[in-house]
């Protein structure tokens, strides 16, 4: 007998493939959000993404500032931790790692602080173009400190 006779094997066994690819996804960005770091990091970019949802959208600054009071209670919280990433550097390079990361972080509170007042004075287009900027930030600090997951596709929002 070959799949020929059984067409439905095919498409069972095509299911099954997907299904463990998904699963094995969803299981990676599980264990990264078991660490602290990782849950903030997780409740940071929810919030980043209704930012750039909305941003542009006046009637709904409220809410956008909401977002980024979440963003930044857990950018805060982040400066506490150490990317895990840091077991992989060199022991001589770590601090240097570290800071780097903290610098980073501190820089990124700044910009949120300038959307937060782009928003408040009504300057949606330029809280847009902030985002923009913020998103670059996240990107950059996710090749620099966070370590990629096998299978993972590349960071981006």
């Amino acid at each position: 007998m070959s799949l020929r006779t059984f067409p439905h094997l095919r498409q069972f066994g095509a299911a099954c493939v997907l299904a463990l690819a998904l699963s094995s996804t969803a299981s990676a960005q599980q264990d990264e959000e078991k660490t602290p770091l990782g849950k903030k990091m997780s409740a940071m970019n929810t919030a980043f993404k209704a930012v750039g949802r909305q941003v542009e959208d006046p009637s709904k600054n409220a809410n956008t500032l909401e977002q980024l009071a979440t963003i930044e209670t857990n950018a805060k919280a982040a400066l506490a931790f150490e990317p895990e990433k840091k077991a992989k550097v060199p022991t001589a390079q770590q601090a240097k790692f570290i800071a780097g990361y903290q610098a980073g972080m501190k820089e990124f509170l700044v910009t949120v602080e300038k959307m937060r007042a782009a928003l408040k004075a009504g300057k949606n287009a330029e809280a847009a173009a902030i985002y923009d900027a913020m998103k670059g930030q996240q990107r950059d600090g996710h090749k620099e400190y966070r370590i990629k997951k096998a299978g993972a596709p590349p960071a981006s929002i």
